[in-house]
């Protein structure tokens, strides 16, 4: 099975955790293709045709960005609105994405207390990723997990290299 990672960071460059996962993945096979939207579309004019050409000749999509407030950064938006098009991936004969697995990697500067329903915080990281969830639900493919780390800001590099690993690991088991 095929894997298609589409890294959503703006400054990919400029990145701890989001170029640190990229690079892990880079040596992980030829099951795993790494697509990143930003260098791809520098000015933000996606080809539709393309992507969804890409999209189709996978079976797993990871969507992997950090958290830009409390959501996905506006390319990642963009992209869902242009290419999940009526009649490709849903409607009466949109079905290009159906029983694909969907997953994110999503990287948080905050620590994971920022992100429980006790106290005064009401939002998870689960909850904030509602909208990928319905989106992967209503296009008929199957959301199947989360790849998330905390406290992405202040990481130590053991941190960050056990991650790695762990995320690699998370896309493997995927691609199997």
């Amino acid at each position: 099975m095929s894997t298609l990672v589409i890294i959503t960071h703006p400054d990919i460059d400029n990145s701890t955790v989001n170029k640190a996962w990229k690079e892990k993945l880079t040596n992980i096979g030829e099951s795993v293709t790494i697509h990143e939207l930003y260098a791809t579309y520098p000015d933000g004019k996606i080809d539709v045709a393309k992507e969804q050409e890409r999209l189709a000749a996978h079976d797993n999509v990871v969507f992997q960005f950090p958290l830009y407030w409390y959501s996905y950064p506006p390319l990642l938006k963009q992209y869902f609105d242009e290419v999940f098009t009526y009649g490709w991936a849903y409607g009466s004969t949109g079905n290009a994405l159906k029983d694909k697995k969907f997953a994110a990697a999503v990287s948080i500067g905050s620590p994971e207390s920022a992100y429980t329903t006790e106290g005064n915080v009401q939002y998870t990281i689960d909850t904030l990723l509602t909208p990928l969830k319905a989106t992967a639900r209503f296009v008929g493919a199957q959301y199947v997990a989360t790849h998330k780390l905390y406290s992405t800001l202040n990481i130590d590099s053991e941190l960050l290299e056990a991650n790695q690993q762990d995320y690699a690991t998370f896309v493997q088991q995927l691609s199997e």
